[in-house]
């Protein structure tokens, strides 16, 4: 069984900024996509970014331009960097990959 263990989130002001890491217990021997999503107070879990095979990305437009995913497939591990972070960026984020999902880590933009 693997599990995915993320790591980084917390409290920070607008503004501020935040690196997610997920990490997998177990190497998968191939991964196909890699991604983040948020679930917002009150809100369905949504896509905020991913990998997929041949390194394309997608994000979700309201992080375009201030989010930046990197993945690295052969030690199964995904980042998320979060810069100029908005209250409305709130929420619990839950790593995947391929079909595994992570715990999911609180992040908070509060003043």
């Amino acid at each position: 069984q693997v599990q995915l263990v993320e790591s980084g989130g917390g409290l920070v002001r607008p503004g501020g900024s935040l690196r997610l890491s997920c990490a997998t217990t177990k190497t998968l021997s191939r991964v196909y996509v890699m991604g983040w999503y948020r679930q917002a107070p009150d809100k369905e879990r949504a896509l905020v970014a991913h990998i997929v095979t041949g390194g394309y990305t997608n994000y979700a437009d309201s992080v375009k331009g201030r989010f930046t995913i990197s993945g690295d497939i052969a030690k199964n591990t995904v980042s998320l960097e979060m810069n100029a972070l908005k209250p409305e960026d709130t929420g619990v984020y839950y790593c995947q990959i391929n079909n595994n999902w992570g715990q999911g880590i609180q992040v908070t933009v509060s003043s």
